[in-house]
């Protein structure tokens, strides 16, 4: 029986969100070469998540579908099927992808889903209709699949049983401890057409769909990826599973800090701990200069290199370990610390230097979903994007350290020397019952658009935006707090009739900052 597979299968086209060397396009049924692909994806070399195998799409000499595919003809749906079985079960150990019959322009396609194993090494045979058959582990190399060879084999070989800590069986917890309404939440925001059935599903069969859940059908149990990003309080599981953000106002030796802690699902949880500090320590400066109309503006930590480095370490970290992501600001620095280390594999001159580049990543199924949401792309490009962000707003150039053991990971933002931030009073958590200059500048591009009285989504839409999370905790909240905006209907907040319009305060605002930009 085919299923809906967690994914969007135009984006899976499209290669939007999943990358080349994790998808195989097929015309037709070629059970050796399609059997040796599903064998590799199993193995998960390089821990990225495994792969797809999409029969009755063809492609160009570059790699790229063609539409409209050629499809399957709709008697062979059933034959193939049986025949996958079969074959599937002489990969050693056996290992069966998920399976889901789609339909693009008419036509049909088979799209095989093929998570990293539980159990690699993975090998099958190198014919499956050969009738003396020779069994070989398989590989991905970039968008093929060969044969593990020399030190390559030998290295899959000692990943035996050392399946990564996202994608193991919680059997702390059991398949109730997932949230529903949270797996619904996602696949909306992805895109996902099981989205269409899954309010039909059980907990157990959408948590299995979306390879959160597995095990045996008379003892299920969640997987910790499940847990981190489908229950409300993961840190019942994982201990210290939050982020820590700390103001020291006198610096780190000074007696003063506030602290704000954030937990929750991750996605959730490393959204909320962004929203804060850029409603409450981003301050942006503004320099006018005598002999030219244009003014200098820069921020005292951009926004885009502290996202990448607060979802890197989310990405990144031992969730095994006890201990917080902490992000500590002064008014130096901005720095973010997360445990353990860079992998073995990045050499420490080349990590110091913002040069590095992972040949296995810590938590493959994490990753995945982070890019699903957009919110990394996991191809070791977060050092990189630092130093341009930086860069672009004029900062001194950022530090990653580490020790000798790994034992730790530290990405140091300095401020811009042209800054100015905000005095202690104004970074508080009281100041978000005040309009200050900060709040006013952080909401102003929702204070423009609002005209009359407008819904959440005709906001979003005049804004550009699409994540209704991102927009709610960096616009929304900040301004209705700040009193600049306020509801039609208060007292029913979840309305879906609910309006938003602008206060007097609001008004105020506004036209104080077209006066300002006039002078």
């Amino acid at each position: 029986m085919a299923d809906r597979l967690p994914i969007n299968l135009d984006d899976l086209l499209h290669q939007r969100r999943v990358e080349g060397e994790r998808i195989e396009y097929k015309a037709g049924w070629n059970p050796d070469a399609i059997i040796r692909t599903l064998c590799a994806f199993a193995n998960d070399f390089e821990n990225l998540g495994g792969g797809y195998v999409v029969i009755g799409q063809d492609c160009d000499a570059n790699g790229q579908p063609q539409f409209p595919p050629v499809g399957l003809a709709e008697e062979q749906l059933d034959k193939i099927q049986q025949e996958l079985l079969a074959a599937c079960q002489l990969i050693q150990p056996p290992y069966f992808p998920a399976l889901s019959i789609e339909r693009v322009a008419g036509r049909a396609l088979m799209v095989l889903q093929a998570p990293g194993g539980m159990n690699r090494p993975y090998k099958a045979p190198a014919s499956v209709t050969a009738k003396h058959k020779t069994w070989c582990y398989y590989i991905r190399r970039y968008s093929s699949t060969v044969e593990a060879k020399g030190d390559t084999e030998r290295e899959l070989l000692s990943l035996t049983a050392t399946v990564p800590f996202d994608d193991r069986y919680a059997q702390q917890a059991s398949v109730a401890d997932l949230s529903k309404p949270l797996m619904l939440e996602y696949l909306r925001e992805v895109g996902s057409a099981l989205a269409e059935d899954a309010g039909n599903l059980s907990v157990e069969a959408l948590g299995r769909q979306m390879n959160v859940a597995g095990g045996p059908a008379e003892s299920p149990w969640p997987k910790n990826i499940g847990l981190l990003f489908f229950n409300e309080t993961p840190e019942r599981f994982f201990p210290y599973t939050r982020i820590e953000v700390v103001w020291f106002p006198e610096g780190a030796g000074g007696d003063r800090f506030d602290e704000k802690i954030f937990s929750g699902p991750l996605a959730r949880m490393t959204r909320e701990a962004l929203g804060y500090i850029q409603r409450n320590y981003l301050h942006e400066t503004v320099i006018k200069h005598p002999d030219r109309a244009e003014a200098t503006r820069v921020w005292n930590f951009p926004y885009a290199a502290i996202e990448e480095a607060m979802v890197n370490a989310v990405y990144h970290r031992a969730y095994e370990e006890r201990e917080p992501i902490e992000v500590r600001i002064s008014r130096d620095e901005l720095v973010v610390l997360s445990v353990p280390g860079p992998d073995r594999s990045i050499r420490l001159a080349d990590f110091a230097a913002g040069r590095a580049v992972s040949r296995r990543y810590r938590n493959r199924r994490i990753g995945e979903f982070l890019k699903e949401l957009e919110l990394t792309e996991g191809r070791s490009t977060g050092v990189p994007k630092i130093l341009k962000a930086m860069a672009a707003n004029g900062s001194p150039a950022p530090q990653f350290e580490t020790d000798d053991d790994r034992l730790t990971c530290v990405v140091r933002l300095p401020v811009h020397p042209l800054a100015e931030m905000p005095v202690t009073e104004q970074v508080t958590p009281e100041v978000t019952q005040q309009v200050t200059q900060q709040v006013t500048q952080q909401v102003m591009p929702l204070l423009r658009v609002l005209a009359g009285e407008m819904s959440r989504s005709d906001l979003m839409m005049a804004m550009a935006l699409r994540d209704r999370v991102n927009f709610s905790s960096l616009y929304l909240m900040p301004a209705l707090e700040a009193g600049l905006i306020e509801m039609t209907l208060p007292d029913k907040p979840r309305s879906s009739k609910q309006r938003y319009r602008l206060t007097p305060l609001g008004e105020r605002c506004l036209q104080a900052q077209r006066e300002g930009e006039r002078e």
